[in-house]
């Protein structure tokens, strides 16, 4: 009974942790009892560090437990764990570091560590050959420097840490380069090291001699961020035209055939003009912020050139350098050489190739270069001898090869291409179809007179700007269809006798009980202005643009009837033309904006489904079969060595041998009787079998 009821706190840590966080003052005495016993056994420690110590164990975390309590006697205390950690990390027993490390890592959450020192130990303490304790060690620094700079960024933490990062990733060790060059990425994706200077760091990683992390760094800078998808998807189109302006001045004037295709052709390009004007759904901010894009793509191609890696961790260093030559605009003239040996179609991935190619394409680059690319791919990929999927994927990367570059376009090569527009092979054939849309608005004078279609006001306006030529405007294009001065008060006044005259109209004939035709006064309006700006001279309608432009600030309805406008510029034929052909319908998808960057479908894209090989067919009708043994018969013998039966013989007999034997002749010759008693007999037979 005494020996229950005596003090068990210096043996009982947990209780004594317990009493020490509700009454520190009380319980100062034995907490310097077990704060010497910690010393005492840091010396034995030190003789031997590699031997495993619980008891040292337990009196460190009951330390750090309680170091917030007694912050005058525990000064020293953290700087003597981190000492012990950084000269003894690579001998110490495994469960003893990760204690030290949880020790620090409960001390630096109460604020007791300064963050600067303690992440750098981390950082080094990455080298161990423990992978349990990295995997905390990474959780726990992504985790500090995102509480550090959640209020607001804390620079000089962050700069002490990121000059500290650009030597980790120069680390002896691959193990701790690579976890050090994850925790930047990690940390950049979490918008909290977004900065440039964490993006040149990561550029450092792209030299590595170490695979993992080269491809890590390359994954990076190819890589999506979810987050700024999410925003731009976000983003209000509402200053965007819509469909209902189209729709209610097909409503509210006369039915005619005329007029609804019309109406077609002003949807189909009104969701084309949509397509144009929709944001970038990648996020390409970490190719922006590079410092010397053309020094870091100089660079890539060297190394690419004396690269001996896997053939995929070449297509991404491509892959790379095509993206910052066609983001950046930059010279690398070499790198268009280098693509070229791989445009056979044999060769792995290339519709990838083909893709960097169309990438690395830009108006800068002289048409020269680009026209090797192009005779090259269509020597090798558009002639008869090939398939019709492999021609159509070489059509497919001219065309945006030349929709990036107008200039390397040949006359001969173009008016070769465009014959395949017959060609009996519709993959071919829609492809060709592509390319002549293509150049009906880039340069409608480089296709024959039969190619160039209907011609239309944009048609008429479309040229292709000499090599460096710069168009810039002085005015807004289409600013003409406004009035120079602002005339609100005035529109207001008309809609509102409108809507007066409307509603005296719906009184007077409501008896009738018939719907009303309400023309819009801004669509008639809108008319005449077009009609007035049709009978305009160019120059006239240039000087207009201009005074409007400079004269006030616009608003957004009247964007919105530019925008209009210049819709209806490429539906409206030109000026004394009329519809000679029908008009040649382009698949939508063909007709998406061009951004930054391509995709990989514009140059596989195929407009009819492949035909299915005999394997691939197979294969799916495998699949479609359910497991049917449960359905089997189950023959089953009593012993399963015996020999097959005379029965199962005739079974597999030729039928010539069977059809002159004794039984099957005679099986002819019986009577109506005698099949009745063998019919009856075995239904007989097959009961008692059933019954069994």
């Amino acid at each position: 009974m005494s020996g229950r009821q005596g003090n068990k706190l210096p043996s009982n840590l947990p209780q004594l942790q317990n009493l020490i966080k509700r009454d520190p003052t009380s319980y100062t005495e034995e907490f310097l009892q077990q704060y010497h016993h910690y010393q005492s056994h840091v010396e034995i420690f030190t003789f031997q560090p590699d031997k495993p110590s619980k008891e040292l164990a337990e009196l460190v975390m009951f330390l750090a437990q309680v170091a917030h309590c007694y912050p005058e006697h525990m000064t020293s205390f953290p700087q003597q764990l981190k000492e012990l950690l950084s000269y003894h990390h690579t001998v110490l027993d495994a469960d003893l570091r990760m204690t030290f490390c949880k020790a620090l890592i409960l001390l630096r959450n109460k604020n007791l560590i300064n963050p600067t020192s303690l992440l750098e130990l981390f950082f080094q303490l990455l080298r161990c050959h423990d992978k349990l304790l990295r995997k905390t060690l990474y959780t726990h620094i992504v985790s500090d420097i995102k509480n550090v700079n959640a209020k607001h960024k804390n620079n000089k933490v962050n700069t002490t840490l990121q000059n500290f990062m650009y030597t980790m990733l120069r680390d002896s060790n691959p193990t701790a380069a690579k976890i050090s060059l994850d925790v930047m990425i990690e940390l950049y994706r979490r918008n909290i090291w977004n900065d440039a200077k964490t993006v040149n760091v990561i550029t450092t990683a792209c030299f590595s001699k170490v695979t993992k992390v080269l491809v890590a760094s390359l994954k990076f800078f190819l890589g999506r961020d979810e987050d700024e998808k999410q925003d731009s998807d976000s983003e209000s189109e509402d200053d965007a035209p819509t469909a209902r302006d189209l729709m209610m001045r097909y409503a509210t004037n006369k039915k005619t055939t005329k007029r609804k295709k019309k109406l077609e052709k002003a949807m189909k390009v009104l969701k084309k003009q949509k397509k144009k004007s929709k944001p970038e759904v990648f996020n390409f901010s970490a190719i922006h912020l590079i410092h010397d894009p053309q020094d870091f793509a100089e660079k890539l191609l060297k190394q690419l050139e004396n690269c001996k890696e896997r053939f995929e961790v070449k297509m991404m260093l491509m892959d790379l350098i095509s993206r910052l030559v066609g983001i950046h605009e930059l010279f690398l003239f070499n790198f268009y050489p280098f693509v070229q040996r791989f445009l056979q179609p044999h060769q792995r991935e290339v519709t990838k190739i083909l893709l960097f190619a169309a990438q690395a394409s830009h108006q800068l680059v002289p048409p020269e270069i680009i026209q090797s690319v192009l005779m090259t791919i269509a020597n090798n990929f558009v002639t008869d001898k090939n398939s019709g999927e492999v021609m159509t994927v070489g059509i497919n990367a001219i065309k945006e090869i030349t929709a990036r570059c107008p200039l390397a376009m040949t006359e001969d090569l173009l008016q070769d291409l465009v014959q395949y527009k017959t060609h009996k092979n519709k993959n071919v054939m829609m492809s060709a179809r592509t390319l002549i849309h293509l150049f009906r608005t880039l340069n409608p004078e480089m296709l024959q007179k039969k190619f160039r279609g209907k011609p239309t006001e944009a048609s008429l306006e479309a040229r292709i700007h000499e090599y460096g030529e710069l168009d810039a405007k002085d005015y807004i294009p289409g600013a003409e269809v406004l009035d120079v001065e602002s005339q609100k008060e005035k529109g207001g006044t008309q809609e509102e006798d409108g809507w007066e005259s409307a509603s005296l109209s719906e009184e007077e004939d409501n008896e009738d009980g018939e719907w009303i035709d309400v023309h819009h006064s801004s669509d008639e309006e809108q008319q005449e202005v077009a009609e007035k700006v049709k009978s305009m001279p160019i120059e006239e309608r240039k000087a207009k643009a201009a005074a409007v432009s400079t004269s006030r600030l616009l608003t957004q309805e009247e964007f919105h009837k530019i925008r209009l406008a210049q819709l209806s510029k490429e539906l409206n034929s030109a000026p004394g033309k009329a519809a000679k052909r029908k008009y040649i319908e382009i698949d939508d998808e063909e007709e998406e904006g061009r951004g930054e960057l391509l995709s990989l479908r514009d140059i596989e894209h195929l407009h009819k489904k492949p035909k299915s090989d005999k394997e691939t067919r197979l294969a799916t009708a495998m699949a479609g079969k359910t497991d049917r043994k449960e359905f089997v018969k189950k023959k089953t013998r009593i012993n399963p060595f015996a020999s097959s039966s005379n029965k199962e013989k005739k079974k597999n007999k030729n039928f010539m041998m069977m059809r002159y034997s004794h039984s099957v002749r005679t099986k002819n010759k019986r009577s109506f009787r005698e099949k009745q008693l063998a019919l009856r007999d075995a239904l007989l037979k097959k009961r008692k079998r059933l019954l069994k």
